[in-house]
C-alpha cells in the first residue's frame, strides 16, 4: 500500500490498566504474576500509548511502512 500513498503501521501494547484488566488486577495473585514479568516493573496507563500515538499520525512517521511498535514496558524484550 505504500505505493498508494497509505501507511500502515500498528501499536502493541502490553499490559495496561484498563477496563478489560479490571479483573486480573483484581485478583492479587494473578496481578502479582504478570507485575512480576513485566521488566519495567509496572503496568501501562492509557496516557503511555499518547507519544506513539502521535508519532504513528505525524508527519515524523511518513517513511515508516508495516511497523508494529511495541508499548509494552519490556515485556517482548525479555
Amino acid at each position: 500500500w505504500a505505493s498508494q500513498g497509505v501507511q500502515i503501521n500498528a501499536i502493541a501494547p502490553g499490559y495496561f490498566e484498563t477496563d478489560n484488566t479490571t479483573n486480573i488486577r483484581k485478583d492479587p495473585e494473578r496481578f502479582a504474576s504478570i507485575t512480576a514479568r513485566i521488566p519495567c516493573g509496572e503496568w501501562g496507563k492509557p496516557e503511555d500509548l499518547a507519544g506513539a500515538t502521535v508519532f504513528l499520525a505525524s508527519p515524523a512517521s511518513n517513511y515508516m511502512n508495516g511497523h508494529v511498535m511495541l508499548v509494552d514496558g519490556g515485556w517482548m524484550a525479555r
